[in-house]
C-alpha cells in the first residue's frame, strides 16, 4: 500500500515518507514507565502521542503490533550506572517486596491511561520477565568484541564500538563530548575502561534485593538492555518505529542503537520518533521545583498549583492541541482554555443529532463539509499535525452551530458526511470522548433532551420573528437555573 504519511525521523533529522519494512504489518516499540511512583504528566504525553500514532496507523489499514514495556528492574537512580535501583529503593523505604511496588504502580499507570482513553498496547512486556533475553544480548555483544567483563559486571566498550560504528549518531554528540560529560561520574572507577562506557550487566551488592544468576555474577541487567532485547523478541531484528520522550534520546536510545548494532551488525529501527518535553508555568517539572503534579492530582484538583480539577479528556485535548514535537506548557489558564475548547467540540458533535435536513446545502456549508475530510487527512499525514486537525474541526463546529440555530442549511448526504468525519477524527483518531459527571449522568441526559426540545421551539419562534415567545422561553430556562447564551455561532446552554 502506498502511504502519504510522512514522519519526522530523529535519526536523520528530517521528515520521511512512511514506508513500512513489511507492509501492511507495522512494528512499533515505545518506552513505557518505570513503575516506582504515581503516573504524572511526563507519562501522559508520550502515551497520548503514540496512542495517536497507533490509532492512525490502524485507521490507514496497517496491522500494527504495538509494544510498550514496563521497566521493573535495572533503572538506577541517576539514569546511568550509579545509585540504587528506583523500585528497590521504594520497596526498602515502604518495607515491601519490589514486585509489590512494581505491581501497584503498574496498576495505577493503567488506571490513569484508561482515564486518558489511551488504548492498551498489543504487548506489554516486563523487564523482569525477559532476563534471559537480556543476558543473551549481553553475551552477543561480548562475543563480537564490543563489551568487557570487569569484577562481575559487564560494560559496553564505546571506544571499540566507535572504531567501526558511530556512537552518538542519534543525539549528534561527539565521543569526546560524551567522555567529558562522563568524567564527573565516578561510579565504576577501576571497573570501566572508560567512564563513558555503560553497564550491560551489573554485579549486585550484598544488600541488593533484585538479582539473577548469570555467567558473570549474581546481578541485574543494565537499564538500556531491556528495550533492545524485548523489541527484538517481539518485533524482529528490524522494525519500523521506536518512540519515546525526547529526554530518552541520550543516553537511553543512543545506547539502544549501539547495542543493536554491536549484537547484530545492523540497525534495528527505521524511524525514531520523539515527543518534546513539557513545562509547568514555564518551568521544568520536578519535585525539587515544588511543581510535580501527578495525573490523579490533575483529575482531582488536589494540588496547590491547581485552581480546580481538570478532567482526563481536558488533559488529552490539551496535549493534542500542540504538535507532539513542540513544547507544552501547562498552566491553569491554558488548561481552562483547553476545557472550553473540548466542550465546544464535544457539544457540536452532540448537536449533530439535532440538525434538521434540508433539500439542499447553502454554499458555505457545502464548501466546509466537502473539504473537511481531506484537510484533516492532509494534516495527519504531515507528521501527525493535530493542532491543524483540531482547527479544522473547530471550523466545522461553527457550521454545526449555525445549522442548529437555523442560520444555515444542509442536505442529507452532507450531514452524513459531516457526522462521519467529526466522529472519525475527534473520537476514533484523536481519541476524545464525552465525559459524564458521575451521579448526575441520568439527570443530565434527561434535562438535555428537554432543553434541546425547548430550544428547538425557541429557534422556530425566532425564525418566525416571534420575539416575545423566544425571550419568554429563554427567561424561563434562566429562571430554572439553565444558562442559555446566544452567540455568533449559535445557541449554547449549560446544566446547573
Amino acid at each position: 500500500m502506498e502511504s502519504k504519511l510522512v514522519i519526522y525521523n530523529t535519526l536523520t533529522r528530517q521528515k520521511e515518507r512512511f514506508e513500512p519494512l513489511h507492509a501492511p504489518n507495522v512494528g512499533m516499540y515505545v518506552c513505557g514507565p518505570t513503575v516506582y511512583g504515581d503516573p504524572h504528566l511526563g507519562h501522559a504525553r508520550p502515551a497520548i502521542t503514540f496512542d495517536l500514532v497507533f490509532r492512525y496507523l490502524k485507521h490507514l489499514g496497517y496491522k500494527v503490533r504495538y509494544v510498550r514495556n514496563i521497566t521493573d528492574v535495572g533503572h538506577l537512580e541517576h539514569d546511568a550506572d550509579e545509585g540504587e535501583d528506583k523500585i528497590a529503593k521504594k520497596a526498602r523505604l515502604e518495607q515491601l517486596e519490589p514486585m509489590e511496588i512494581a505491581q501497584y504502580y503498574t496498576n495505577r499507570y493503567h488506571q490513569a491511561m484508561d482515564a486518558l482513553n489511551v488504548l492498551r498496547p498489543s504487548i506489554e512486556p516486563h523487564a523482569t520477565g525477559h532476563i534471559i533475553e537480556q543476558q543473551q544480548l549481553v553475551q552477543q555483544i561480548l562475543d563480537n568484541g564490543f563489551a568487557y567483563e570487569s569484577n562481575g559486571s559487564v560494560y559496553f566498550d564505546i571506544e571499540a564500538y566507535n572504531k567501526k560504528y558511530q556512537y552518538g549518531i542519534l543525539s549528534g554528540r561527539s565521543l569526546e563530548n560524551i567522555k567529558d560529560a562522563s568524567r564527573e561520574n565516578l561510579d565504576g572507577v577501576g571497573e570501566k575502561h572508560n567512564q563513558a562506557d555503560f553497564a550491560l550487566w551489573k554485579k549486585a551488592q550484598p544488600e541488593h534485593i533484585m538479582r539473577w544468576p548469570s555467567p558473570w555474577s549474581d546481578g541485574f541487567p543494565g537499564w538500556h538492555c531491556e528495550c533492545t532485547a524485548m523489541g527484538r523478541k517481539y518485533l524482529g531484528e528490524e522494525f519500523d518505529i521506536h518512540g519515546g520522550g525526547m529526554d530518552l534520546v541520550f543516553p537511553h536510545h543512543e545506547c539502544e542503537i549501539a547495542q543493536a548494532q554491536a549484537s547484530m551488525g545492523h540497525p534495528a529501527v527505521k524511524y525514531w520518533m520523539h515527543n518534546n518535553m513539557l513545562t509547568i508555568n514555564g518551568q521544568k517539572m520536578g519535585k525539587s521545583y515544588n511543581n510535580f503534579i501527578t495525573l490523579e492530582q490533575f483529575f482531582t484538583g488536589n494540588h496547590p498549583l491547581l485552581e480546580k480539577a481538570y478532567s482526563p479528556m481536558t488533559i488529552r485535548f490539551f496535549v493534542l492541541s500542540a504538535h507532539y514535537r513542540g513544547t507544552v506548557d501547562f498552566s491553569n489558564e491554558a488548561l481552562a482554555a483547553a476545557e472550553k475548547g473540548l466542550e465546544k467540540l464535544m457539544n457540536a458533535i452532540s448537536d449533530l443529532d439535532r440538525v434538521q435536513v434540508s433539500d439542499k446545502c447553502d454554499a458555505e456549508t457545502e464548501r466546509v463539509v466537502k473539504a473537511l475530510r481531506q484537510k484533516c487527512y492532509d494534516a495527519m499525514n504531515d507528521d501527525f499535525a493535530t493542532p491543524q486537525v483540531i482547527s479544522y474541526l473547530f471550523e466545522a463546529c461553527t457550521t454545526i452551530n449555525k445549522l442548529v440555530d437555523h442560520k444555515a442549511t444542509i442536505c442529507a448526504d452532507c450531514l452524513r458526511e459531516l457526522k462521519d468525519v467529526m466522529h472519525l477524527f475527534a473520537e476514533d483518531i484523536l481519541g476524545l470522548k464525552a465525559e459524564k459527571s458521575g451521579s448526575n449522568d441520568t439527570r443530565e441526559e434527561a434535562f438535555g433532551k428537554v432543553v434541546d426540545m425547548v430550544l428547538e421551539l425557541r429557534a422556530k419562534a425566532k425564525a418566525d420573528k416571534d420575539w416575545a415567545t423566544s425571550d419568554r422561553i429563554r427567561d424561563a430556562l434562566a429562571a430554572a437555573g439553565f444558562e442559555v447564551k446566544d452567540t455568533k455561532d449559535g445557541v449554547t446552554w449549560k446544566l446547573p
